[in-house]
């Protein structure tokens, strides 16, 4: 009777245990091609922002070239970054890295998880106001964009712990989703309090890291949902040779066209199914609203720092939010200028200077597609920062930048941006 049982369960449990090995080993698929790269750099899946193989691979070639950010980067037209640099033929294609809800923990992970192939290259990085509110990334998008493969991979590759690493654990123990992991959860602990990983721990990242790269291998590519087809149908608007002052007559035109008399200079389809249902609501409903304090200044250091290991050289984008919903809502701009001044002596001060800080174009017509999204001029005017760093040669010298653990204190966070000059003594 055992015979029996052993002959016909025998080949299947046989097959699970050599399915189990190979998933746990070390053993690399390599089972990505130019096809799948080619769809991921304007998919914006999650499980290309979760995984490494596709985007990974897409960045050992020179011309992919990482653009970070969150919902702004899903919005074709004719002047989105993906369309402008495949109509003009500049020898770069935009490889976007971002999607609704995405922010610096996230970036963080998918920075450090290809270190190697972005070292001493160029990317472009939007940076949103939004994402430094009182709490940091919510729940619901941490949990969304998390990414157990990077965590491990970063865990596993772990030779000192030092302030950012301490300080990226105790981030990522404040979310349910990584305390209900029995394996993550006491590793980070000890990286928490300035341990170093049992020998134990360690090995189970590792074998954790290679279950998750081989899934991600075989399965990251299943829903990639390319956007070629509305960039190649922006791209036939748009005039043969580039000319800035043409490009923004046409941004204007269509922008006129795409508004039409809508209130707050918002694009006639987001107002009718996103503002309109709720507008009476809205009104007033943003007073509160402050992004000068928040946990996110600590979370974006440790993009900057990954940034600093690997000689990485950014462009920082930053976004205004329409003056018009503003004034109904009761954003204040002041706040918003205090963020921009806080956020870029963040950068500066360590050596991060190239900044596109558009914060003072809140009242530019059809500058924003919506009420915070950059739209048919405000993609225009990003491009004239965007075309020059990528096309420009890398500096010979890798940059200086200058880590100051600082930023990732609650003194920071909780800093005010009218007390600069003072901060700068102490940092």
């Amino acid at each position: 009777m055992k015979a029996k049982l052993w002959t016909i369960f025998g080949p299947i449990c046989a097959a699970l245990v050599l399915l189990a090995g190979l998933f746990f080993s070390p053993i690399d698929f390599h089972l990505v091609n130019q096809k799948e790269i080619s769809q991921a750099a304007t998919s914006m899946s999650a499980q290309v922002i979760k995984g490494n193989a596709i985007k990974n691979r897409a960045f050992e070639e020179k011309h992919y070239v990482p653009f970070f950010g969150s919902s702004e980067l899903s919005r074709i037209s004719a002047f989105h970054p993906s369309t402008l640099a495949e109509k003009y033929q500049r020898g770069y294609v935009p490889f976007l890295l971002g999607a609704p809800g995405t922010q610096s923990l996230t970036h963080f992970l998918m920075l450090q998880s290809m270190g190697k192939e972005l070292s001493d290259k160029k990317i472009v990085f939007v940076l949103s106001p939004q994402w430094f509110v009182p709490t940091g990334v919510t729940t619901d998008y941490f949990d969304r964009y998390f990414s157990k493969q990077q965590t491990y991979q970063w865990l596993a590759q772990l030779t000192t712990i030092n302030q950012e690493d301490q300080y990226f654990a105790k981030r990522l123990l404040n979310y349910q989703m990584v305390q209900k992991d029995w394996l993550l959860y006491p590793a980070l602990q000890k990286v928490a309090n300035g341990q170093y990983p049992s020998h134990l721990q360690l090995l189970a990242s590792q074998l954790m890291e290679n279950f998750y790269k081989h899934e991600d291998q075989l399965f990251g590519g299943l829903d990639l949902i390319s956007k070629q087809e509305p960039i190649e149908k922006a791209k036939r608007i748009l005039p043969k040779a580039y000319s800035y002052e043409k490009l923004d007559q046409l941004a204007y035109q269509i922008g006129s066209k795409r508004v039409g008399n809508t209130p707050f200079m918002i694009d006639r389809h987001y107002y009718q199914h996103k503002i309109r249902p709720l507008l009476h609501e809205l009104k007033g409903a943003q007073q509160t609203f402050d992004y000068r304090y928040s946990p996110e200044f600590s979370d974006f250091e440790l993009v900057l720092a990954t940034m600093a290991k690997y000689h990485i050289q950014p462009l920082f984008i930053i976004p205004p939010v329409n003056q018009e919903w503003s004034n109904y809502t009761g954003l204040s701009q002041e706040m918003l200028q205090q963020f921009a001044e806080k956020i870029k002596f963040q950068l500066t001060s360590q050596g991060f200077t190239n900044i596109a800080d558009f914060t003072n174009q809140a009242n530019t017509p059809y500058f924003l597609q919506d009420t915070i999204h950059l739209g048919w001029r405000g993609w225009l005017a990003s491009d004239q920062y965007i075309r020059p760093f990528l096309m420009q040669s890398m500096v010979n010298q890798a940059p200086k930048y200058k880590i100051q653990d600082y930023f990732f204190s609650n003194q920071w966070q909780e800093a005010n941006p009218t007390q600069l000059q003072i901060l700068n003594k102490t940092a």
